[in-house]
């Protein structure tokens, strides 16, 4: 007599039925539970019925010494098993600089900052625990150990991680404040499409989450406040001669997710190869010539590099900078843009 379905639940975990006998040896909800369900241990079962995951006749029950009766049916709703602690792995870190306190890398693309759903490894963390071991700071908890900011998975460049909590609560501070009144500055070569209509400015527009598409960021009215700073190094002619993109300079004064590539779109002005917030310009690739054509299709991410990264060290107080060269892939789609003029 075990259970008599099982469907998935809407948490990602596993929704079980039981149809109480009454021949379990008990009227009592765990060890009926305990009988029919022999799966899922008696201290498991006490907790879920504790935490209000288990009904009775479509009610939630959250006492184990419940009676139940033959005929009842019994819902569990068991969670998804949470991840495991994250476990270093072998895997190759480009590092600009280290010490005691912090340690500095180029992240490549392709290279998820931490654990989370669909990767539960191969992500920069498992690289730091097996680089740093034990050394990283706490404070972001076990699936983000000495993580202070984030690159999204496709964008290169620099990032700062903490290796002890006293490094941990001084980044974590000055990226809050983002060079407001101190010396933190964050900053990125930006490929995108079109030219802005002045030569440098400031796009100040709050971000939140998009009210359709949840795994997106717009611009919004009350979301939180954000803050890009933009200046036009280069453009770049298509094949009519005309200004098809450009290469911006842009500094972060805020760090919402997402911000520069939701501010340039909301610009007009996307960044290349964006799948999510520029799609609608894939059409513009018509307008590059043969290499810029091939060099965008090579790219297949979004073009954003963080090439500048200064900040004042947690314990001695000096002011460091940093500057990571565009990768190849942007270097490559750079020298084909350049090509057509």
């Amino acid at each position: 007599m075990q259970v008599t379905s099982q469907q998935v639940s809407s948490n990602g975990g596993r929704k079980l039925e039981v149809i109480v006998a009454g021949d379990e040896g008990s009227a009592r909800l765990d060890r009926v539970l305990a009988q029919r369900t022999p799966e899922l241990s008696r201290s498991r079962l006490k907790a879920l019925i504790l935490a209000g995951s288990v009904t009775v006749k479509d009610a939630v029950v959250r006492d184990p010494a419940y009676h139940v009766a033959s005929g009842d049916t019994i819902i569990i709703d068991v969670p998804e098993a949470a991840p495991a602690e994250p476990k270093g792995e072998d895997i190759a870190l480009d590092i600009v600089y280290e010490d005691d306190d912090i340690i500095v890398i180029d992240k490549p693309r392709g290279l998820v900052v931490h654990p989370a759903a669909g990767h539960a490894t191969g992500t920069l963390v498992n690289a730091l625990i097996s680089h740093c071991g034990s050394s990283l700071s706490g404070i972001g908890g076990v699936n983000r150990p000495g993580i202070v900011h984030r690159l999204d998975k496709d964008t290169t460049g620099l990032m700062v991680v903490a290796k002890n909590d006293h490094a941990h609560q001084s980044l974590t501070a000055q990226f809050a404040d983002h060079g407001r009144t101190g010396p933190m500055e964050r900053g990125y070569m930006a490929f995108a499409w079109g030219v802005p209509n002045r030569p440098h400015g400031t796009i100040d527009a709050p971000i939140d989450r998009h009210p359709h598409a949840r795994e997106k960021m717009a611009v919004r009215q009350g979301g939180r406040e954000a803050i890009t700073h933009f200046e036009v190094l280069t453009s770049f002619a298509g094949r009519d001669g005309k200004p098809v993109a450009s290469l911006l300079a842009c500094r972060l004064e805020t760090g919402r997710t997402h911000q520069i590539r939701v501010h340039l779109a909301h610009l007009g002005h996307p960044l290349m190869g964006d799948a999510v917030y520029g799609p609608h310009f894939k059409t513009k690739a018509g307008h590059l010539g043969p290499e810029g054509k091939d060099a965008l299709t090579a790219l297949d991410r979004q073009a954003l590099h963080a090439y500048l990264l200064a900040l004042e060290h947690p314990r001695t107080g000096e002011l460091l900078h940093w500057e990571a060269p565009l990768p190849e892939d942007l270097l490559l789609l750079q020298r084909a843009l350049a090509a057509a003029v």
